[in-house]
């Protein structure tokens, strides 16, 4: 039995079912690791155990369509409590309405989405939005903080009251509990020293980090991006991955659609490759991502890696 040491615990004991190295992080988060020439500074091998608890988000059979169009069909994907999550594909694919649907900002024509024990389900677009499906949906944006290609800030506010508004209005905090709350997700992000700047003396990459901690304040379940990214200069995008690289640390559950594939490679538990609306393959291993079943995953991943 082989046992190594990145950068995690060590675990005391090893279950049964494990077939080979195994190591914690944050004393929460399983992964194997395999044996032989594999390196751990490629895609990460940290899909949990079948027996390491239940999901946090399960999608099953999941259409979304616009007028005539269908952009998701027949989805189903379960992602387990601190999974990282990668969904890649090419522009227009579903990738972001997939989010916007888990977020409830476009409602799913049939399927369903549970997240977090709270479920919503439709047979038919045609079928009416009952009260118990909207106060369902209403529960649901509760246990999600969610991250867009702009950053949304308002700009006559601080950066401080940009991330306290929320917890006032939606949870009643008081001003001072609110600030409280604000300073220390400021403090995770690495911006606690320009919280009482406006956002337009920020860089791009420092106001999305403030969007983080915006959607962090809320004391979300689960984390999702649409493309955090793909408005800053090659320069910044670093220092916003780093915040997701540290959440991820910290057990957060974090669904990103991303263009960033080195990224995506190197943090994901695994990557989604949607196509047209389809959900074609999961990548789960380094040998995966370097020879994919698919055909049009290997078209798509020599298309990016030639840029």
């Amino acid at each position: 039995m082989a046992y190594y040491h990145l950068q995690e615990t060590l675990l005391p004991s090893v279950p049964k079912n494990t077939k080979s190295g195994i190591c914690i992080k944050n004393i929460q988060k399983l992964f194997i690791i395999y044996r032989g020439n594999y390196t751990l500074s490629g895609l990460c091998m940290k899909r949990h155990l079948q027996n390491e608890g239940s999901p946090i988000i399960t999608i099953e059979n999941l259409v979304k369509s616009f007028d005539e169009t269908i952009v998701l069909h027949d989805i189903s994907l379960t992602i387990h409590r601190g999974d990282m999550v990668s969904i890649i594909g090419p522009s227009g694919c579903g990738k972001s309405t997939l989010l916007r649907c888990l977020n409830c900002l476009e409602i799913l024509d049939s399927g369903s989405i549970t997240i977090n024990g709270i479920r919503l389900a439709r047979t038919n677009k045609k079928q009416p939005i009952s009260k118990e499906f909207s106060g369902n949906a209403h529960l649901l944006r509760q246990q999600i903080g969610m991250v867009f290609q702009s950053y949304n800030l308002f700009p006559h506010k601080t950066v401080v009251d940009n991330v306290m508004l929320a917890p006032i209005v939606v949870q009643g905090l008081n001003a001072e509990q609110a600030r409280e709350k604000a300073m220390i997700f400021l403090d995770k992000v690495g911006l606690s020293k320009f919280a009482d700047r406006l956002p337009d003396s920020l860089s791009g990459g420092q106001k999305q980090r403030a969007a983080i901690a915006r959607a962090l304040a809320m004391s979300p379940s689960v984390m999702l991006y649409d493309e955090p990214t793909s408005a800053l200069d090659p320069e910044l995008v670093g220092e916003v991955l780093d915040v997701m690289r540290g959440l991820d640390r910290e057990n957060m559950t974090q669904v990103v659609v991303t263009h960033e594939m080195q990224f995506a490679r190197e943090a994901s538990d695994y990557i989604v490759f949607m196509d047209k609306g389809e959900l074609v393959e999961i990548i789960e291993e380094d040998a995966h991502f370097e020879n994919p079943n698919d055909e049009r995953v290997r078209r798509f991943l020599k298309r990016v890696q030639r840029k």
